[in-house]
């Protein structure tokens, strides 16, 4: 069974994203950055997600990204699903910091429970049998709207979106043209996907 094992971010200024993601985040080992400048503008089509335990760790950890340079697109607030907010780095990456619990149960502990790649893709049904293809299992499906592959090993999870929907998550407009500014590296041999994502062995 395939999984992601990290993925690279690529940004314009390398140096200012990883001061961004070592004062956020201690995901070093998840989540890694490079240099690029290949021309990139509007909605990227992946959003990366941040799943903590309780809404005072997604608060914090809004705040701390803002506090580094983040840019909230959707203020933290209780939905259907649990508690969360979203947010944009300065390297360009939309950040959603996800709980599922709708209450505090104590206070934060600054831990991050998981990751998730969110792929926003032009057809779910036939990405998902590409990936099926490449030995990614899948654990739920909702028709071509949304699927989630499992990850028994892995440290990042992934899953699939209809680009309107992912953007739509994200609090951006769909539009979007240029890299992608993502490198996902999974125990698989290297390839590109249908949306043009680049998948690549880890080193």
């Amino acid at each position: 069974m395939s999984f992601i094992q990290y993925v690279t971010i690529e940004a314009a200024d390398p140096d200012a994203a990883r001061r961004f993601y070592a004062a956020v985040l201690d995901t070093e080992d998840r989540v890694r950055v490079a240099e690029s400048a290949e021309p990139t503008t509007g909605f990227r089509g992946f959003t990366m997600s941040l799943v903590v335990a309780r809404p005072a760790d997604a608060d914090a950890t809004v705040d701390s990204s803002v506090a580094a340079g983040a840019t909230v697109l959707k203020p933290s607030k209780k939905s259907l699903w649990g508690y969360g907010g979203v947010v944009q780095a300065p390297d360009g990456t939309v950040w959603t910091v996800a709980s599922q619990s709708k209450k505090d149960t104590g206070p934060a502990t600054g831990a991050v429970e998981g990751i998730v790649l969110q792929l926003a893709v032009a057809d779910v049904a036939a990405s998902k049998e590409f990936y099926a293809g490449r030995g990614f299992a899948v654990t739920k499906s909702y028709g071509r709207k949304y699927v989630e592959f499992a990850d028994p090993a892995g440290p990042v999870a992934f899953s699939l979106y209809k680009r309107a929907d992912l953007a739509k998550v994200a609090g951006v407009p769909p539009e979007g043209t240029g890299s992608h500014r993502l490198r996902i590296a999974a125990d698989t041999a290297p390839f590109t996907d249908p949306d043009g994502f680049e998948w690549e062995a880890p080193e």
